[in-house]
């Protein structure tokens, strides 16, 4: 009797003249981007887009691009000081700190509940730490309200007093704690 094999899942960058046809996470704005949108933003260098496959069927993709988590963010300089106090320990004395944006986030609806959007924000954190690619010590994200929770389930922190008019809200993880856990499960396991 044939043991099942185990779904094959790969998260790879989207090639250069790449188009994903289809696309349903139930968001159409969503599934436009990775659609018809993706391409353009590559092009103008100002996105680069990620997808998980599984079995050679796109079930996920992000898009990060450049960001920085600065004194504009706050509404005063008090509220980024701060910021910066809590964040670190000598006291760096910049007014923006270098950030990734994850831009667009999106699961396919069709394995959803599977654990994908976390395993892929886990993907995002270790991408920046291992090697440290850029010097980036916030990931950031104008999640939207419903995805909020999320976010916070994977160590998200608003970066500002809740806004009850807008309808997303900027938010951060800082790369430094990710490191420091990391290190503490190493320590652990030997």
């Amino acid at each position: 009797m044939e043991q099942p094999t185990e779904r094959q899942r790969l998260v790879r960058r989207l090639d250069e003249d790449e188009r994903i046809e289809t696309f349903d996470c139930g968001d159409a704005d969503l599934d436009d981007f990775i659609i018809n949108e993706a391409p353009m933003y590559r092009d103008a260098l100002l996105a680069v887009t990620y997808v998980m496959e599984q079995d050679g069927i796109p079930i996920a993709y992000f898009s990060l691009a450049n960001d920085r988590v600065s004194i504009q963010d706050f509404d005063t300089n008090t509220e980024f000081n701060r910021f910066r106090r809590q964040r670190f320990v000598n006291e760096k004395r910049i007014r923006s700190y270098p950030a990734v944006k994850v831009g667009r986030f999106a699961v396919s609806a069709s394995v959803r509940g599977e654990g994908i959007g976390s395993m892929l924000l886990d993907f995002i954190k270790a991408y920046f730490i291992i090697d440290n690619k850029t010097g980036c010590r916030f990931i950031t994200v104008d999640a939207y309200r419903s995805a909020i929770p999320f976010y916070e389930k994977n160590g998200f922190l608003p970066l500002l007093a809740d806004d009850d008019d807008a309808t997303t809200r900027l938010m951060f993880f800082d790369l430094a704690d990710y490191k420091r856990q990391l290190r503490e499960d190493n320590h652990s396991l030997q």
